[in-house]
């Protein structure tokens, strides 16, 4: 996956903004305000923190090791590192990667107030 694969998959989810609170080089990709992906697109290698379930989160570095790691600079037991590409440890299958962002985007809007999920649902 390239980084402007990955940027169009994280934007292609319902109401998801990119945002640049910490520096230009940074993409935040938020859904109603909350994040669900971190990533710097231009990082070699290619890297996106994402939220993940603490139990799925400890299983895929075990699956996965040096390909996902704790979150850098998040909380390490609710965020994963994942490699995109260019690793030194190789890359992920972009089937797996699509599947972390989507998971990551599904519990950020699991936590939203209902009203807000509610109004997600709509077309």
């Amino acid at each position: 996956m390239t980084p402007g694969e990955l940027r169009d998959f994280c934007l292609s989810f319902n109401a998801v903004v990119e945002d640049f609170p910490f520096n230009p080089e940074t993409s935040v990709f938020k859904v109603l305000g909350k994040m669900f992906a971190l990533t710097s697109l231009d990082g070699r290698p290619l890297t996106v923190n994402l939220k993940c379930d603490p139990d799925d989160a400890i299983r895929l570095r075990g699956e996965h090791p040096g390909l996902i790691v704790p979150g850098w600079h998040m909380n390490k037991r609710h965020w994963n590192t994942v490699t995109v590409a260019g690793g030194p440890d190789g890359r992920l299958p972009d089937r797996v990667v699509r599947e972390l962002v989507e998971d990551s985007y599904d519990l950020v809007v699991a936590g939203l107030p209902r009203a807000d999920r509610l109004r997600l649902d709509r077309p």
